[in-house]
């Protein structure tokens, strides 16, 4: 490659997202997935049965999951979006990968932590895999996971709990690090102030049924996004209209 100032363009440039989205279970992670243009799934759990959708045979390898993202590379066809369905269901596959390759019996037997750093080697060889479909292939990822809650000590403020993704916390960084927009998935939740007696008050929370995907950054929850994206309903239309704005 030459470089010279000739070489200089302007970096800004509409692209298919790399879209991470995670939640609870059957709040509706994978509709959302399937509503987009031309999906088709590489599912590592068997759980899109209602979901009218597009997919590979349920993976049950690490090299399942490599084979299906090589088709999609190499073989013409008219697919515009692979969504992974879960992220939280493959990471026991690529363990069972990584130990295969060293003969380890778990991935915790090397000991300080060798096993998940040569995990996270793994991981970044899937996302490479991936990218590669998005650079080559012009095609759009969504990856799927479920939540957990975990506590998150901060030394700037008094910790608190906050829902992440379910992922070993090397891998959950990668894939973080990874992706334009993070999504939290969960319902909205009234909150309300109630008197118990005595001057006591208690918080009682109403569930509202309205699902929200959450992409603007809060402690209660990871998340954020490259384009500026507020929160909005969970639908793929009200999505893919924020974002088409924003990349315009």
């Amino acid at each position: 490659m030459s470089i010279s100032l000739d070489s200089i363009s302007k970096t800004k440039r509409a692209r298919a997202p790399k879209v991470v989205i995670f939640g609870q279970g059957k709040i509706g992670k994978t509709t959302f997935a399937a509503m987009a243009p031309e999906a088709v799934g590489i599912l590592t759990e068997d759980g899109a049965d209602n979901v009218n959708a597009n997919a590979f045979p349920l993976c049950s390898s690490l090299e399942d999951v490599y084979q299906a993202i090589g088709v999609l590379l190499e073989e013409e066809h008219d697919y515009k979006t692979v969504f992974l369905d879960s992220l939280d269901w493959l990471e026991p596959l690529l363990h069972e990968h990584v130990c295969n390759q060293h003969n380890w019996k778990s991935i915790e037997q090397p000991g300080y932590g060798k096993g998940y750093t040569e995990a996270s080697s793994e991981w970044r060889t899937l996302l490479n895999g991936l990218e590669a479909l998005r650079t080559n292939r012009g095609m759009g990822v969504i990856l799927i996971a479920h939540d957990r809650i975990k506590r998150i000590e901060d030394p700037l403020t008094e910790g608190y709990d906050s829902h992440v993704l379910k992922l070993h916390d090397r891998a959950a960084a990668i894939v973080q690090e990874w992706a334009d927009i993070i999504g939290y998935a969960g319902y909205r939740v009234l909150t309300t102030k109630v008197d118990t007696g005595f001057g006591n008050k208690e918080t009682k929370a109403t569930a509202t049924g309205e699902r929200i995907l959450h992409v603007e950054a809060h402690p209660a929850h990871c998340g954020g996004n490259r384009f500026g994206l507020r929160n909005m309903p969970l639908s793929w239309n009200d999505f893919h209209a924020a974002l088409s704005a924003a990349q315009s």
